[in-house]
């Protein structure tokens, strides 16, 4: 095996690995959903960030906020969870190809790891994080998990974006 063929197999077992991960994480998610759902309302409530904070204006609390939500992360994961899986089956197919091809078959790994980083930084980051400020709170925090995978899909999308030689 060369060198070129190994990075090829590494990069496309990364992101079925990450495929891998989001399709337990929307398995979790909508087979034990009232535990995850927990997490959302009580993010979007504000009701464990520090008490009389000036920023509790921002809580949500109608229900099909919540609901509304948390179903919209559960999609979001699900995209991110097929586009890992079809970037996967891109890079494998394409993997003795010229480096042209392999290259080309990057794209939507590219848009998967991408899509997938945007929704840590998005929806808990910014979002739960910093406008619902869920870094008040010690029970329902999900910066570090959200961070944690955050920087594993922007490491694997580096890995992805490193060319290809064309030996």
């Amino acid at each position: 095996m060369t060198t070129t063929s190994a990075a090829r197999l590494s990069k496309t077992a990364l992101l079925a690995a990450m495929g891998f991960f989001f399709t337990l994480v929307v398995f979790n998610n909508t087979t034990d959903f009232d535990s995850n759902y927990q997490f959302v309302r009580h993010v979007l409530s504000m009701d464990t960030t520090f008490p009389n904070n000036r920023g509790l204006w921002r809580a949500l609390h109608p229900t099909a906020l919540h609901l509304a939500f948390y179903i919209g992360i559960i999609c979001w994961e699900a995209l991110n969870m097929v586009l890992c899986w079809l970037a996967a089956i891109a890079l494998f197919r394409a993997r003795n190809a010229p480096a042209t091809a392999f290259t080309a078959a990057k794209r939507t790994a590219i848009l998967a790891l991408t899509s997938g980083m945007t929704l840590w930084l998005i929806a808990f980051l910014c979002i739960g994080a910093e406008w619902f400020l869920m870094w008040q709170s010690r029970t329902w925090n999900g910066q570090d998990a959200a961070f944690r995978m955050f920087t594993i899909e922007a490491i694997i999308l580096t890995l992805i974006l490193i060319p290809e030689p064309t030996e």
